[in-house]
């Protein structure tokens, strides 16, 4: 098909989320009514690459979360980052991001689950984190009761730069100062545990 890469490249770029190329492949069948092999979706998605590949562009086609989006190259990451602390009212509290880190570690998990490592009620979090779409509810476990459980998303997937969950830094990594990335904004908001009370610290 004539500018098969032009359609995909408009179609990655408008999706909300990395499209897998089957997504693309299933979307380019109905949109044209034929069906198009798997060799062809692949041959055109990396035509798109390469063009993006070019130094000339500032953005560039990558696999992240299972799927394919565009992103901007790391070259330009500072300006980017700039713009994102000026603009970024609201973070992750500091309780969202431990309940984050447990469900990312240790799911499916459950609310009592999540609660019992924390130590602390994370009502409040856990329903920011549902708000923000970064956890999803995957199912319900077999105990007693049948508790609701919780996973993280393809959002988290996209929001944190993760092909997938074996990307998540292993413990081990935490206790290695090379690997810590980026600065802390000079100002950012944090909730006192779960009771939603908002604190605003300025960084010295």
């Amino acid at each position: 098909m004539e500018k098969l890469a032009q359609h995909i490249e408009a179609l990655v770029f408008a999706a909300d989320a990395p499209l897998s190329p089957d997504d693309i492949r299933q979307v380019l069948d109905e949109a044209f009514e034929t069906e198009f092999s798997t060799e062809d979706v692949t041959t055109a998605i990396a035509e798109v690459k390469a063009r993006y590949a070019d130094e000339n562009f500032a953005i560039e086609l990558v696999q992240i979360a299972g799927g394919l989006q565009f992103m901007t190259k790391g070259a330009y990451h500072g300006v980017i980052g700039t713009w994102l602390k000026q603009t970024t009212k609201k973070r992750l509290s500091q309780a969202a991001i431990e309940t984050l880190s447990v469900i990312a570690y240790k799911q499916p998990v459950s609310k009592t689950e999540i609660e019992q490592i924390r130590g602390v009620s994370s009502d409040y979090s856990l329903q920011k984190l549902l708000e923000k779409e970064l956890v999803s509810i995957t199912g319900r476990s077999d105990g007693p009761g049948r508790p609701l459980l919780y996973g993280t998303s393809i959002k988290f997937m996209d929001y944190f730069g993760l092909k997938d969950l074996s990307d998540l830094p292993k413990p081990k990594d935490f206790r290695d100062p090379d690997q810590e990335i980026g600065e802390r904004a000079p100002i950012e908001e944090a909730f006192d545990n779960d009771s939603g009370t908002e604190i605003e610290s300025l960084e010295n």
